[in-house]
């Protein structure tokens, strides 16, 4: 089986780290490929699901019993290490579940964070063999308030106390990193710098009152969640690190953005999902109003960096509205 990677990943991962690096990563993913399916004790290919993600490649396979599975191939700068931690973790509670303890690339949950400069930034040895759901179908597939339902249902099943000994970045470490960029976008362009001073203003305030901390998913939205078999809903893809809940969901108030700012009312409409996934899972409204400013600047602001300027207007109209 071949596995030449969609299309969307290729762009997606010249976007984050710059065709060159990117290139090199891609050029080396066949072997990378194999070499995890060699280790993974009789997995047999299938095919590459597509379109996929932006940040890994992942491969349908089957066990040497039949069992069907999905081999996840990410760059080790996208912290695989981490992502098998969490799901590790969660156990299945609310989430994909790992079927073997290969490495991904790293030494696990109590690895450093290193400062990798591209996809390549360290050697990867295998992939995330985990178990098979509906890749093709996401909560964007329901209707919008049905979806937001599910959605709080499912994210509130990671929120657990982190493993002990853990390697997470906190919110604090990680929005910190963020904020240096967003003050380069608004240096570069002045008109983004009141949104810009906003969102730093409120992340000065929220990381000086924090007083959770808690495992969460880092980039939890609706696509993240797909159907299984073992339960109706299953959430995949997490970027784990340690914080209070509200940081969590700020994502996935901003789901379906594009849709609002196409519709009549979407400044009401962005208030009011802040409002009802405040109520609905106990968080403070102000905090996750304030988290989710801050979240749209920075998408917004990183999205136009790596040219993706549709996307990132679509995110500071947003943030525009809050």
């Amino acid at each position: 089986m071949g596995c030449e990677p969609p299309r969307r990943l290729e762009r997606a991962l010249g976007e984050m780290y710059g065709d060159a690096a990117a290139a090199d990563w891609l050029a080396g993913l066949t072997g990378l490929t194999e070499r995890a399916l060699t280790a993974g004790d009789g997995l047999t290919a299938e095919r590459v699901a597509a379109p996929g993600g932006r940040s890994s490649l992942v491969v349908l396979v089957r066990r040497a019993d039949g069992t069907p599975a999905a081999l996840k191939i990410a760059p080790p700068a996208a912290r695989p290490d981490l992502e098998r931690a969490a799901l590790e973790h969660w156990n299945g509670w609310g989430a994909v579940r790992t079927l073997d303890a290969s490495e991904a690339g790293a030494s696990g949950a109590g690895a450093s964070r290193p400062d990798a400069s591209g996809p390549g930034a360290e050697d990867a040895a295998g992939g995330l063999l985990l178990e098979r759901l509906h890749h093709e179908v996401s909560l964007r597939s329901l209707p919008e308030a049905k979806a937001l339902l599910e959605a709080a249902g499912t994210v509130r099943r990671l929120w657990v106390e982190p493993p002990a000994g853990h390697g997470f970045e906190t919110v604090a470490e990680r929005t910190a990193r963020q904020s240096a960029g967003m003050r380069a976008a608004a240096e570069a362009d002045p008109e983004l710098a009141p949104l810009v001073e906003a969102a730093l203003a409120a992340r000065a305030e929220l990381v000086e009152g924090a007083s959770e901390l808690l495992l969460l998913h880092g980039n939890f939205r609706q696509s993240k969640v797909l159907s299984g078999e073992r339960a109706p809903w299953l959430t995949v893809g997490p970027e784990p690190l340690v914080g209070e809940r509200a940081y969590d969901l700020a994502r996935l108030v901003r789901d379906r953005a594009e849709d609002l700012i196409a519709a009549s009312g979407g400044p009401v409409t962005a208030r009011r999902r802040v409002k009802k996934l405040a109520e609905s899972l106990e968080v403070d409204q102000a905090r996750l109003h304030g988290w989710t400013l801050f979240r749209a600047v920075e998408s917004g602001t990183r999205a136009l960096a790596e040219g993706r300027r549709q996307m990132g207007e679509v995110n500071l109209e947003f943030a525009g509205w809050l």
